[in-house]
C-alpha cells in the first residue's frame, strides 16, 4: 500500500502553480452531458475524482478523450435516455460528486438512476435538500434497494425553492436541473462558493439563462436545449489555500500561482491575524512566515467565510503558534478526526463538541500516520513538513482524490517527500543522506 513517506524541518521556498478547482470541475463535467453537441473543457484537475466521474460517464455512453492531461473533450450523445440508463459501479459510489449525475441525467432526459454518493467520511451529508428541489421542479424521487436514487418526471416546471441549510450541492444540482426545466425557476437561500459561480457560467456558456450566482438568490430561467462551448475552470481556491498554510507552518516563502486573490481572502486575513505576510498580485500570491506565529480565532462558514474545507489545515498552522487558539466547525460534524494524529506528533488540542482548543507547541515530532479524509490528509502532509524526523502517511489515496501531483510539487518547493509501497523503501527513504 502506497504510503507518504516525508522528512519535515525544511522551510518550502519556491514558487507552485494551482491546479483548476475539484469542485468546479465534478459539477461542470457532470453539465457536460446535457448536450448532444461537443464540449470542450480546460484546466480539468488530473486527480482521482474527475478520472472517476468521468469513466462513469464513458460508462452510460458518454465519448470522453483527454486532448492533453487538463484538456477534456466530452460529447454525451451516445447515452441512452431511456429507462435502461443506470449509473452504478464499484467507482461512482466512492465519490460525493456522483450526485450531480442526478439533476444534469433528469434535466436532459426527465430520468435519472444514480448509485448513492460516497466520499470523505466527515459527517452526515444528506441529500434530502436536493431531492427537495427535484420535487418542487415536478420530480418523483425514491431511494431504492441497492443504494440507488431514482429520479423521473414527465416534465419538470421551474418553482420557488427555498434551501433550509445552505448547500453546494444542492444548489448546483437543482441549477442543473431547473436549466432545462420549464419556466422559471428561483433558488432562495442558495450557496455563493467561487465553484457554483464557474457551474453557472458554464452552463451559461452552453445556453442556459442563469442569473445571480454568487448571491443568495439564483434565478434560472429554462431553455429547450443546450449546445456545445469550450471553457476553462477556474484555479481552485483550496489547494492554493493549503500551500498557503503549508509555508506558514514550515515558515517558508511560497509564490503561488494561477489563483484568484479574492477567492482567497478568508484564509488570507486569518494567515495574516497569525503574523504571516501575504502579499497579493493579480493572479498569485506570495506567503511568507519566517518569526513566531501567533494565536487566532478561526469559524468555519459558508463562503465569503472561513472554507470547512481549509479547517484542518489552518489548524495544523495553529498548533505551531504561541497562544491559545479556537477553531470552530459550523458545517461538518466529523472534521476533527485527523485531531488525534497530530496529538501523536506533539500537538496539545482537546475537542468540545464542535469547537477545538488549540494550545500552540515549539514543534511537531515525525511519527507513523493515517489520513482520515481528503482535508485531513493535507493537514497531516503539513505537519509532517513542519515536524522534526520523518513521519509516514497511510491511506494517501484520500489525498489523490484532491490534489493533483501533490508530492511533485512539493518536492519543488524543497520539501522532502516520496511515494513509498514497500518496506524496503520506507527504509531506503529514512536511511538516505540529508
Amino acid at each position: 500500500m502506497e504510503q507518504y513517506a516525508i522528512r519535515g524541518g525544511t522551510p518550502l521556498e519556491g514558487e507552485v502553480t494551482i491546479a483548476g478547482a475539484k469542485n468546479a470541475a465534478l459539477g461542470i463535467l457532470a453539465a457536460a452531458i446535457m448536450t448532444d453537441e461537443e464540449v470542450v473543457v480546460e484546466n480539468v484537475p488530473f486527480v482521482s475524482d474527475t478520472r472517476t466521474l468521468l469513466k462513469a460517464m464513458e460508462n452510460i455512453g458518454a465519448k470522453v478523450r483527454y486532448l492533453d492531461r487538463h484538456t477534456v473533450v466530452i460529447n454525451g450523445s451516445g447515452i441512452r435516455g431511456d429507462r435502461g440508463l443506470s449509473v452504478d459501479d464499484e467507482y461512482i459510489r466512492k465519490i460525493r460528486a456522483s450526485y450531480y449525475l442526478i439533476g444534469a441525467l433528469l434535466g436532459k432526459y426527465r430520468y435519472a438512476n444514480v448509485a448513492l454518493p460516497g466520499g470523505c467520511d466527515i459527517g452526515s451529508r444528506p441529500i434530502d435538500l436536493h431531492i427537495k428541489g427535484f420535487e418542487t421542479l415536478g420530480a418523483k424521487v425514491d431511494i431504492v434497494s441497492g443504494g440507488k436514487v431514482v429520479a423521473e418526471a414527465e416534465e419538470l416546471t421551474g418553482a420557488h425553492i427555498y434551501l433550509d441549510t445552505v448547500s453546494v450541492g444542492a444548489t448546483i444540482n437543482i441549477m442543473l436541473a431547473a436549466t432545462l426545466a420549464e419556466g422559471k425557476t428561483t433558488i432562495e437561500n442558495a450557496a455563493k462558493e467561487p465553484h457554483i459561480v464557474d457551474v453557472a457560467n458554464f452552463l451559461n456558456t452552453m445556453g442556459a439563462n442563469i442569473k445571480g450566482a454568487g448571491t443568495d438568490v439564483i434565478r434560472v430561467r429554462g431553455v429547450s436545449r443546450l449546445h456545445g462551448a469550450e471553457y476553462s475552470i477556474i484555479p481552485d481556491q483550496i489547494e492554493a489555500g493549503t500551500f498557503m498554510a503549508m509555508a506558514v507552518a514550515t515558515r517558508g516563502n511560497v509564490l503561488i500561482r494561477n489563483v484568484i486573490p479574492k477567492h482567497l481572502e478568508a484564509i488570507s486575513s486569518k494567515l495574516v491575524d497569525m503574523g504571516a505576510r501575504v502579499i497579493e498580485y493579480d493572479d498569485s500570491v506570495r506567503v511568507m512566515a519566517d518569526g513566531a506565529l501567533r494565536s487566532t480565532q478561526v469559524k468555519t462558514l459558508p463562503y465569503p467565510g472561513f472554507p470547512t474545507d481549509m479547517q484542518a489545515q489552518i489548524a495544523t498552522a495553529l498548533c505551531l503558534s504561541d497562544g491559545i487558539s479556537i477553531v470552530t466547525e459550523s458545517i461538518f460534524e466529523n472534521r476533527f478526526r485527523y485531531v488525534a494524529e497530530l496529538i501523536r506528533m506533539g500537538a496539545k488540542i482537546r475537542v468540545e463538541g464542535n469547537t477545538a482548543i488549540i494550545t500552540g507547541v515549539p514543534g511537531f515530532t515525525g511519527a507513523n500516520l493515517t489520513a482520515s479524509d481528503l482535508r485531513a490528509g493535507a493537514a497531516l502532509v503539513i505537519a509532517a513538513l513542519a515536524a522534526e524526523g520523518v513521519s509516514f502517511i497511510d491511506d494517501i489515496q484520500y489525498v489523490k482524490r484532491g490534489y493533483e501531483d501533490f508530492d511533485t510539487k512539493i518536492r519543488a518547493l524543497g520539501g522532502e517527500i516520496e511515494i513509498v509501497d514497500s518496506e524496503r523503501s520506507r527504509q531506503k527513504f529514512k536511511l538516505k543522506v540529508v
